[in-house]
């Protein structure tokens, strides 16, 4: 703790451990799934943060980021190490990343299943983004103590959408100027599921709750069939759009801790990562 006579007020330094209890008060860790890798996965929880980099995905470029803006602690949503490694190459991606956070004294948390399951995680924060009233969760989280918290989201509109006002609505959001559809979207619109990230198990259940629309990504091709089959609409977001929108509520939540636990600490969100994905046509070959 320091004191800095101009604000009058106590500044704390943050740990790496008080950032991972502010993201366990935001999508409790527990909420992950069993096969899932989640918490500080690389790092000392006792150092002190020094800046707290969030993106999506650990890559060597999110590391290079981290490293030039000076920040000592990185959240990813997808975790740096999921399978337990027989080696660590560092002539490898992945064994290159590990070093350069070892080397770098980078923290990195991994911050997946949980935030997809959490109340105000993933699903909730796209399902907002897209303007759905009152949703609640497709799969509910088996906790009891734990309402609203669940995979993938269903709501509804007040006023049914058109189908070219929801199309334009959806594509703003996710940051896109196509999707994949399966099946035909509905001429007027009033309720929607969504799962951000890869859903396609979940289709299914979000046609049997009432859904006209299932958004999510990484739609298999069976489902996609079943769709057409069941005058059903699928729409593949792409894994990465239907993710990103919660980064930035990522940061802004983590913003509202630093304020009220007067942390001395920048919080910010990746501008390098990409989707990583492009689209290439005869006229853009």
């Amino acid at each position: 703790m320091f004191y800095r006579s101009n604000i009058s007020k106590f500044v704390m330094t943050a740990r790496v451990t008080d950032i991972l209890n502010s993201l366990n008060t935001l999508a409790p860790f527990n909420l992950a799934e069993p096969w899932d890798n989640v918490g500080l996965l690389v790092g000392n929880p006792d150092q002190e943060a020094t800046a707290i980099l969030a993106g999506l995905d650990p890559t060597n470029s999110l590391l290079d980021e981290a490293i030039a803006l000076g920040a000592n602690t990185v959240i990813t949503h997808h975790p740096v190490i999921f399978k337990p490694l027989p080696a660590i190459n560092t002539s490898a991606p992945e064994g290159r990343l590990l070093e350069k956070a070892l080397t770098n004294r980078i923290a990195i948390i991994g911050f997946h299943t949980n935030f997809d399951s959490a109340q105000a995680g993933v699903s909730a924060i796209l399902a907002e983004r897209l303007g759905l009233d009152s949703h609640s969760p497709l799969i509910p989280a088996l906790q009891d103590n734990l309402t609203g918290a669940g995979l993938g989201r269903i709501g509804s509109y007040r006023n049914p959408l058109s189908k070219d006002e929801f199309l334009q609505r959806l594509l703003d959001v996710l940051g896109l100027d196509s999707v994949l559809v399966a099946g035909t979207l509905p001429k007027k619109i009033t309720t929607v599921a969504v799962c951000g990230g890869s859903g396609s198990e979940f289709a299914v259940q979000a046609r049997a709750l009432g859904a006209e629309v299932y958004l999510s990504a990484e739609i298999k091709h069976n489902t996609a069939v079943w769709a057409i089959e069941c005058d059903f609409c699928i729409i593949d977001g792409s894994h990465y759009s239907t993710e990103k929108p919660a980064i930035a509520f990522l940061v802004k939540k983590l913003e509202e801790a630093s304020r009220r636990e007067q942390w001395n600490i920048r919080i910010l969100e990746t501008t390098t990562e990409r989707h990583p994905f492009v689209k290439l046509d005869k006229n853009n070959p």
